[in-house]
């Protein structure tokens, strides 16, 4: 990486794909979470909210919030769809007539007392709608809504017929605290949104992926860093078979940040999740898998970005790291729709 000064004394690193980057000189960085930097008032309400979090012993993440949704396996349902991909295939199947539909909720302002307005969200939204439009996907932006228009979206979405279509994203661009995420009027729980697109309530998505990006943070706390310093040295079957898959196979939930910190979002750059995820969607989403490509994402965010707030020290250099929770099952690719084999769906 080469590093220079430009005339605003912005230090500037410019990566493998030639995006920009900042690395601690721009002072517009502030945190995703549900109140305002550095305030006292919102530490506390996030501890006593934390505190009552910590009761459900399963955690607040995707996977604590799937443990606790109180599924029984004492009552038996049979649930029959479509199957799209061979058993033992290792790529998911994404030669359908449609990329499919990507939803994102863009929050700017709330009615909440303690939110303040997130000033570069825009930025994100047109920007990840725009990699998102070049990866073929059907994209839908729904600005500021209330909690009950967000689940209405949600449920119509997924009663649509999706037979034609690769996969399903949502994206959620948000205040949020440990395990919730901020509506324009209240918060909720994200196993609110994607509990719909399970196998059972969304048949036509069976078996293909189905995936959310949230941006928002999830606590108070904060990741000063290790600072690195150079060393002194350097089965067998037939795969036309019917089979079954869980319900709540195929879902990736990538989250900015890990449980209980803060994510960071620059006031006219965009977030720094969001930054780097369409840097690598623009550069590498029709050439890498999801998982490889979110692993440069999170080395993106862990690595080219630093807070630089020297007015508040104690969220002056904060780091960050995006958390990835993944139960695809196949080789998720995004192949160019122009190579489509024609009639196939």
């Amino acid at each position: 990486m080469a590093a220079n000064n430009n005339s605003n004394n912005e230090i500037e690193s410019t990566d493998q794909v030639g995006i920009r980057v900042e690395v601690a000189t721009n002072t517009d960085d502030i945190t995703d979470a549900f109140g305002s930097v550095g305030n006292s008032s919102s530490s506390s309400g996030g501890a006593s909210t934390s505190a009552i979090h910590k009761q459900n012993s399963y955690g607040s993440g995707a996977i604590g919030q799937l443990a606790s949704n109180g599924y029984s396996s004492s009552s038996y349902h049979k649930y029959v769809a479509k199957m799209v991909t061979d058993r033992h295939a290792a790529e998911y199947n994404m030669r359908h007539k449609n990329r499919g539909m990507a939803i994102i909720f863009n929050h700017e302002h709330f009615e909440v007392p303690t939110l303040k307005s997130r000033a570069g969200t825009n930025v994100d939204c047109e920007n990840l709608s725009r990699v998102l439009k070049q990866l073929d996907f059907d994209v839908s932006v729904y600005k500021d809504c209330r909690y009950p228009e967000i689940l209405s979206t949600i449920k119509y979405v997924s009663s649509q017929n999706h037979e034609h279509n690769d996969c399903i994203l949502v994206a959620i661009l948000s205040h949020g605290e440990m395990g919730y995420i901020y509506a324009k009027d209240t918060q909720y729980k994200l196993d609110n949104i994607w509990s719909h697109f399970t196998a059972n309530h969304c048949p036509t998505l069976a078996g293909k992926p189905k995936l959310f990006f949230i941006q928002a943070c999830q606590g108070d706390r904060l990741d000063t860093g290790v600072t690195m310093q150079r060393g002194r040295t350097e089965t067998d079957g037939d795969s036309s078979m019917s089979y079954k898959i869980p319900i709540h196979a195929d879902f990736l939930i990538a989250y900015s940040t890990i449980p209980g910190f803060y994510s960071w979002r620059n006031t006219t750059r965009g977030s720094w999740f969001m930054q780097s995820l369409c840097a690598e969607l623009a550069a590498n989403g029709k050439r890498l898998d999801i998982l490889t490509l979110l692993t440069f994402v999170c080395q993106r965010v862990a690595v080219d970005f630093e807070s630089c707030t020297p007015d508040t020290p104690d969220m002056h250099q904060q780091k960050q790291i995006p958390c990835i929770t993944t139960m695809l099952t196949r080789i998720l690719l995004f192949s160019d729709k122009e190579k489509a084999p024609a009639g196939r769906n």
